[in-house]
């Protein structure tokens, strides 16, 4: 099962160099990682079966500032073309691959999720508890998330490939 980022649909073969498909694979891209991460918590709670979890750049804003959550829900609500323009470079970023077919509206409350949500540590202990292998993706010149941070919470609970000179897209 894949879920797909922020402002886009049906992008997984952006990922396909690094996915693993299989019935017990959950996956996800960036706002996608926290979609694919939380279905997998509920699939622990009611003893359904998960193997693998696999998050690609995950959408990682826990160490970022109300302030600048709050900014960047008051850019979008200003101007969502502009803003949701802006955010697809930034995700293309280094490289500038066509993601055009993928593009969708995201919408006000997706991206406040996005911003907001918390990664727990103690959600991540009942993943990695659990046995499921849990790989991140983080490319070292994503524009959209720290990528230094994010691989700072994860390697505590999977295997991270922070992968040097690709960007958030991964490529």
């Amino acid at each position: 099962m894949y879920f797909s980022g922020f402002c886009l649909k049906n992008e997984k073969d952006v990922f396909s160099q690094y996915l693993v498909e299989s019935d017990f694979t959950i996956s996800g891209f960036s706002y996608g990682a926290i979609k694919a991460f939380q279905y997998t918590l509920e699939c622990v709670k009611n003893g359904k079966r998960v193997d693998r979890l696999q998050l690609f750049s995950p959408a990682y804003f826990n160490d970022e500032t109300i302030k600048f959550k709050r900014l960047q829900l008051m850019f979008f609500k200003k101007d969502e073309v502009s803003y949701k323009n802006n955010f697809i470079k930034n995700t293309i970023y280094p490289n500038n691959i066509d993601i055009s077919q993928y593009i969708i509206n995201g919408t006000y409350d997706e991206l406040n999720e996005l911003l907001n949500y918390e990664w727990k540590e103690d959600e991540l202990d009942l993943i990695l508890t659990s046995g499921i292998k849990l790989e991140i993706f983080i490319g070292s010149k994503d524009k959209i998330v720290n990528s230094e941070n994010s691989k700072k919470l994860f390697r505590k609970y999977g295997d991270v490939y922070f992968i040097k000179g690709v960007g958030h897209s991964l490529n």
